[in-house]
């Protein structure tokens, strides 16, 4: 049963609304919504606009989060987060230390499968933003820190950075794993891919580079990378300890 401003999905035709249910009404071009007769609604359940025009109340997944959910800055897509998945193995038995939280997104994905997520954001205001998405998306099993992943101790069966990465980062990671755990790394430009690797092959046993397709380089005072915005999007480092 929905409750009173829980988030939920209106999909009608050529149309999809990402909403809170309760508290008034929503203006659309098919008709006014009553969101106070969603409340108490299952998922599947039609809702009707004032003229009529239907709409179907779902729940709404991590990707309806990646496309609706408020927004700190651009995050990783989620064929990205599926490879980074993929190839760590990522189950219900993991825990799972995320650092570069951002929008939250990742952290939404990693806890739909996880058993437990730590994610750390530096900015206090980008990890409120974070808090609230993830809170939406009523995962319990995520909390969100607003401090330094190197301030983080415990093990962890996966490392996750999505921000800047240092050297330090790299040790850190290292630390902090499970025998057997496994470091992801996502960079957006070949630079940084190549001091994660340097840094991480000597403490690592197994070390893996990847993108999902190859483009023509173009180099800019920021840095090296495909020429189509499109096409490209970042590099995937899977280390294991």
């Amino acid at each position: 049963m929905i409750r009173s401003g829980q988030r939920i999905l209106l999909v009608g035709e050529e149309r999809k609304y990402f909403l809170r249910a309760g508290n008034g009404t929503f203006s659309t071009d098919r008709g006014v919504i009553n969101l106070d007769e969603i409340v108490g609604a299952e998922p599947g359940d039609i809702i009707q606009s004032h003229n009529g025009t239907e709409f179907s109340i779902l729940l709404p997944k991590a990707p309806d989060f990646f496309e609706y959910a408020k927004r700190s800055g651009a995050p990783m897509l989620p064929r990205d987060i599926g490879l980074m998945i993929a190839y760590t193995g990522m189950n219900r038995n993991d825990t799972v230390l995320d650092s570069g939280t951002g929008t939250g997104i990742a952290a939404i994905y990693f806890g739909g499968i996880a058993e437990r997520v730590t994610t750390c954001e530096l900015r206090p205001d980008f990890a409120r933003i974070a808090e609230a998405n993830i809170r939406d998306a009523g995962l319990t099993n995520v909390e969100v820190l607003a401090s330094d992943v190197l301030d983080v101790k415990g093990l962890y069966d996966i490392v996750h950075f999505d921000m800047t990465i240092t050297p330090e980062h790299i040790r850190h990671a290292h630390s902090v794993l499970k025998p057997g755990g496994y470091l992801a790394c996502y960079t957006p430009f070949l630079e940084y891919l190549f001091g994660v690797m340097d840094e991480a092959e000597p403490l690592f046993s197994e070390l893996k580079a990847v993108e999902c397709i190859e483009r023509e380089m173009s180099r800019t005072k920021r840095g090296t990378r495909p020429s189509t915005r499109v096409g490209h999007t970042g590099y995937l480092t899977i280390a294991r300890k």
